[in-house]
């Protein structure tokens, strides 16, 4: 069985985006520098040649990538929030040292903490899912310290 992805449409229309640049420029791009890395002679010794090769590779291996995303996705609903926090949330919580954070809770495909995105499958992510407002969430880190959040906000996007 395939994995699943678990998108925003916001992530799902970049994929997209993504995947028709790659077909539609990027490739040509590419395929337009190994024209001309070949036009300069005895491809063994040319290092144009295998620049461009790698990185048709790279276009090709990305294209592949994104295809299988977009073959196997599951779009969250950011706004329902009547079993609790749930993948597509932005959640306001208050940790110990009582500084206010806020955080979405995506899928592992968008994850991003330094802007704040936390995929479901972190220990944070995991801690949140289901809870309600008032409620504490707390998880062990691999550090052995225990965090502790209270959920002060939760929105849909």
């Amino acid at each position: 069985m395939a994995k699943e992805y678990k998108l925003t449409q916001e992530r799902l229309d970049a994929l997209r985006e993504e995947l028709h640049y790659l077909k539609t420029v990027r490739e040509k791009e590419v395929a337009d520098l190994i024209k001309e890395a070949r036009s300069f002679g005895d491809l063994s010794e040319n290092s144009e040649y295998d620049e461009a090769k790698n990185e048709q590779g790279k276009v090709f291996s990305r294209k592949v990538e994104v295809e299988e995303i977009l073959a196997n996705y599951i779009l969250i609903d950011p706004n329902d929030v009547s079993q609790g926090i749930q993948l597509g949330a932005s959640v306001a919580l208050l940790d110990e040292y009582k500084e206010e954070i806020i955080y979405k809770i995506v899928g592992s495909e968008e994850a991003d903490p330094m802007q704040g995105r936390i995929s479901e499958e972190s220990p944070l992510g995991r801690a949140l899912l289901g809870k309600n407002i008032g409620e504490s969430a707390s998880y062990d880190a691999p550090n052995g310290m225990t965090f502790h959040y209270k959920i002060l906000k939760v929105t849909g996007q």
